[in-house]
């Protein structure tokens, strides 16, 4: 069975590395592009007939000798670093987008999300964004409790709180509707966030939907709130901690009760069967917080799986 992409008809993929770690404390994460494109994740996406190029936007930087633990005046980390570091990612991201070639941005942790969901929205504003995750990343400056921008991509770009933002985030571009976002894997969201969620009406189904109705039935209900007549561009940013930490253990904030691998498989899979996928991100991939080297094997082979099931492969 082959998979057609309604919005990437010449089946033309870019790969975007992303190896940054300013978006959170722990070193590693910085290493995931370099561990998942040694794994043979190039050679796996060209085997199911997309035409692949890499690009390296983030090459001659050095930005994880800059890393702080410091806040700074608005109560966040590392806010230079991150910002250039976004600003180079979106404008790759949306020039694959615009040459139209499918952007796959391996990253990285996942304050990247402000880069590639802004870009996939200035290129086409229908796009919906499928977050897969066990965090809800959608924090504000005045919300967040560890000042961490990994926690805070989809704030930026929906424009919460905006006063409190500092101003290397000026470019940033506040494109994303709250109606243009669903949540699928949810089990650790902070206090603040919840009200977020509800006071923008944001659509998210947590580990508790999962169990309760099964993955089919909650990708499908993710689908019906933001694209129910299929016909809009997808971008999905996938977290592999939504993944449970027993079958992807190296990565950067564990919480039990997550997806089977399984699930976290069919989401990309149900995915590319709607024909609607555009680009997509992986993240949060860090080889140096595994306690064997088997636990980084089953991240990175869970990673590239899971870019695999987005760009087409399937069971039979």
């Amino acid at each position: 069975m082959t998979t057609q992409y309604k919005f990437h008809p010449n089946k033309k993929a870019t790969i975007i590395t992303a190896p940054f770690s300013g978006g959170q404390p722990k070193g590693g994460v910085e290493l995931g592009p370099d561990y998942i494109l040694k794994a043979g994740f190039e050679k796996q996406i060209s085997s199911l007939g997309w035409e692949t190029s890499i690009v390296e936007p983030l090459s001659n930087t050095d930005y994880e000798d800059h890393k702080t633990d410091d806040r700074d005046d608005f109560g966040i980390k590392n806010t230079k670093i991150v910002s250039e570091c976004c600003e180079k990612l979106h404008d790759a991201v949306k020039n694959a987008l615009d040459n139209g070639s499918f952007p796959i941005t391996i990253g990285g942790d996942h304050s990247i999300g402000m880069a590639t969901c802004s870009a996939a929205l200035r290129h086409n504003p229908d796009t919906c964004i499928v977050w897969v995750d066990a965090h809800a990343d959608i924090n504000t400056p005045k919300t967040t409790d560890s000042g961490n921008l990994h926690g805070c991509p989809l704030s930026f770009i929906m424009g919460i709180d905006k006063e409190s933002y500092p101003p290397e985030f000026d470019w940033v571009p506040q494109v994303l509707d709250p109606k243009k976002l669903v949540y699928i894997g949810l089990r650790d969201v902070d206090e603040g966030e919840k009200k977020i969620l509800k006071q923008y009406g944001i659509p998210a189904f947590s580990m508790y939907h999962v169990d309760k109705y099964g993955i089919g039935k909650v990708v499908e209900m993710a689908l019906d709130k933001v694209n129910p007549n299929r016909e809009f561009p997808i971008h999905l940013s996938y977290d592999v901690d939504a993944i449970d930490p027993s079958f992807v253990p190296a990565t950067g904030t564990r919480v039990e009760g997550g997806l089977s691998l399984r699930e976290g498989l069919f989401v990309a899979e149900e995915l590319a069967e709607s024909g609607l996928l555009s680009s997509m991100d992986i993240v949060e991939t860090n080889p140096m917080l595994a306690e064997t080297e088997e636990n980084v094997l089953d991240t990175v082979s869970a990673a590239c799986a899971i870019g695999r099931c987005a760009m087409g492969q399937t069971l039979l």
